[in-house]
C-alpha cells in the first residue's frame, strides 16, 4: 500500500522475539483519529534518522499483519525499510493539536469496551480511555531476566547477522535490560467496577531504571519516584486517559483481554473560565 502517515502516540518497552530479536509494539492515530499497530520494529536497531518519537508524525510503507487477526494491526513491507521522520505536535495551548486528534473517540465504560473487542463485528483492540476515578498505582515483583530461550535465539540470530561468534555477540550487543516489577493502575470507569490493568510503556520503564540509578539502586525508593509521576502528577494534577490496547493471546479468551500501552495527561483545564 501507499505510505501511510502516523502520529505515533505509544511505544511499550521492548519484548524479545525468537524470530524477530528485540521488539517495539508501536501504534498511534491517523490524520482522521483512527488508530493503528504497528509490529514487529526493531526499534533500536533501525538507523538514526529513522528513529521516531512520540508524537512525532512519520510516513512508514505498510501492509496488513495476516498473522495478526486485530483489525488495527499493520507491519512494515519489509523490516528492514527506512521510516520517515516528520514534524513532531508540541503541546501549546494545553495541548490543542494533540487533543484534537487523540480525544476524537474516547470510551469511559470498560464493560462496553469489552464487548466490542469480543464483538467480531467490530472487534476493537485499541482505545482512548477514560477513567472515572483512578484508585492507585501499585507494583508487584515479577521474573527479573527475560526468558532463557528466546535470549538464546536473539543472540543466535545476531551473531548470523554480523562477523562475531555467539559469545563476541553477547559481549558487544545490549540487549534492554528486563523490568523487575509490573506496575498497575487501579481505577473505576462508567461501569463502576473496580479494575486493575499493567501498565507496559516505554517511558515508564525507561522512568524505572533512572530513578534506580538516581535512587542508588533502592527499588522501592525507585519504584515510590515513578509512582510520584504516574499517580501523584498525572492522576491528581493532570487530566489523565488511558491508551488501553488488546493482547493478541487474550483477546477472544481474557475476561479482560486490555492493558494500559500509554498515558495522555493534558494540564486539567477550568471549566468554569470562557474565552470573550
Amino acid at each position: 500500500m501507499a505510505l501511510t502517515k502516523v502520529l505515533i502516540s505509544v511505544k511499550t518497552y521492548p519484548t524479545l522475539s525468537e524470530r524477530y530479536d528485540e521488539l517495539v509494539c508501536t501504534a498511534g492515530f491517523r490524520e482522521d483519529g483512527s488508530w493503528i499497530r504497528i509490529y514487529p520494529i526493531p526499534f533500536r536497531k533501525l538507523k538514526v534518522d529513522s528513529k521516531y518519537q512520540k508524537w512525532q508524525w512519520v510516513e512508514i510503507d505498510i501492509t496488513k499483519n495476516t498473522k495478526d487477526f486485530r483489525k488495527e494491526s499493520y507491519r512494515p513491507t519489509s523490516i528492514d525499510n527506512e521510516i520517515k521522520v516528520l514534524d513532531k505536535i508540541g503541546t501549546e495551548n494545553n495541548w490543542a493539536k494533540r487533543k484534537s486528534i487523540v480525544l476524537k473517540n474516547v470510551h469511559y465504560n470498560m464493560d462496553s469496551l469489552i464487548a466490542e473487542a469480543k464483538d467480531s463485528s467490530i472487534g476493537t483492540s485499541l482505545a482512548v480511555f477514560k477513567p472515572k476515578e483512578v484508585l492507585d498505582f501499585v507494583w508487584e515483583p515479577c521474573d527479573r531476566e527475560w526468558d532463557s530461550k528466546k535470549l538464546e535465539a536473539v543472540y543466535a540470530n545476531q551473531a548470523q547477522q554480523s562477523l562475531f561468534d555467539v559469545e563476541e555477540t553477547k559481549r558487544i550487543f545490549r540487549i534492554a535490560k528486563k523490568l523487575p516489577y509490573e506496575f498497575s493502575y487501579k481505577f473505576i470507569s462508567e461501569d463502576g467496577k473496580e479494575r486493575k490493568l499493567m501498565i507496559e510503556d516505554w517511558e515508564l520503564g525507561m522512568l524505572y531504571w533512572n530513578c534506580l540509578k538516581s535512587t542508588h539502586g533502592d527499588e522501592e525508593l525507585a519504584c515510590k519516584k515513578v509512582r510520584e509521576k504516574y499517580f501523584d502528577e498525572m492522576c491528581q494534577k493532570k487530566d489523565i486517559y488511558f491508551f488501553l490496547g488488546t493482547t493478541k493471546k487474550f483477546h477472544n479468551v481474557g475476561p479482560n483481554p486490555f492493558i494500559i500501552i500509554g498515558t495522555f495527561y493534558p494540564p486539567l483545564v477550568n471549566q468554569l473560565s470562557f474565552d470573550f
